[in-house]
């Protein structure tokens, strides 16, 4: 399967190359978003592809968008990839990676929905017994499910730096109480009805991310990309027990591999060995075909 770690395309500005994504101006009011196979581990980009990655994070968004239009609308496109990119040649290059969406003003807040104790969450239930200021039962042991989802919202981070865990009262003052509700509401909404979904697939969703822009009069909607192995971390049901971290689907298995390591976390990042390359574009693969085979 081929890679893509950097996109070049002849007909359009480039205005933004992020950690996973380069982003394209097309006219005034759409852009052309590029999933590239770069994969970035502890906000650290890692000097090698997965191949396949970006088409996967595509497809599976792409999905979601579809299966939550009805709940909230999305930043996706009507106007046909080839009307973007003229040039078959950098199509093939482009493969399933490419997205046009419309230009919408982001919100300074991303979405996390937590359905299960694992990751920061646990040591911050094991330091305080709360997740982010959320009290939750006594006893609970890592990877439990818990009693109902809660919304652990962050601010989103300067390149380079972290994003910052924050309460609801600051995701208020941010973007205003009627829409931090409306956000707060529509994230869980989201992840209750698709994590259902992906549960009778095989796939339990223990936690992810959303994020959310505004159009020209003020309506809310879904942008970026939605529970994908990259936002998301997914946990096969048949292998979930709680007491121990299951096994991952998403990128959190580049991150196990990455603990071991003498490395601390800043750029640049270890070369990965092919064994792991293989391994994570073979679970981004699986992920996917879990997901989509109930369609």
């Amino acid at each position: 399967m081929s890679a893509l770690y950097e996109s070049k395309l002849s007909e359009l500005d480039l205005i933004n190359r992020g950690k996973v994504r380069d982003i394209y101006r097309v006219g005034q009011d759409q852009m052309l978003i590029v999933a590239s196979d770069r994969l970035s581990a502890f906000d650290v980009v890692l000097p090698q592809p997965i191949p396949g990655k970006g088409e996967v994070l595509t497809r599976v968004s792409n999905f979601w968008f579809e299966r939550t239009r009805d709940m909230i609308p999305n930043h996706l496109s009507d106007l046909p990839l080839d009307q973007v990119v003229t040039s078959a040649e950098e199509r093939t290059l482009l493969g399933d990676r490419a997205t046009v969406v419309r230009r919408l003003d982001p919100l300074p807040v991303e979405a996390i929905v937590r359905g299960y104790i694992i990751g920061s969450g646990w040591k911050d239930y094991q330091r305080t017994g709360a997740i982010c200021g959320i009290g939750l039962p006594d006893g609970l042991e890592l990877a439990d499910k818990l009693p109902e989802a809660i919304y652990t919202p962050s601010t989103k981070a300067a390149a380079g730096e972290h994003d910052v865990n924050v309460d609801f009262d600051r995701t208020v003052e941010l973007v205003g109480r009627d829409l931090a509700e409306q956000v707060r509401d529509i994230s869980l909404r989201i992840y209750k009805e698709c994590a259902e979904y992906a549960g009778n697939q095989g796939i339990i969703i223990a936690d992810t991310k959303f994020e959310f822009g505004l159009d020209a009069g003020g309506q809310l909607h879904l942008i970026d990309e939605v529970l994908t192995p990259d936002s998301s971390r997914f946990w096969p049901a048949d292998q979930y027990r709680p007491g121990v971290s299951p096994p991952s689907f998403d990128k959190q298995f580049v991150r196990d591999y990455l603990e071991t390591l003498d490395w601390d976390k800043t750029p640049p990042g270890p070369e990965l060995p092919q064994e792991i390359i293989e391994k994570t574009a073979a679970k981004y693969r699986e992920a996917e075909e879990r997901l989509t085979r109930g369609d």
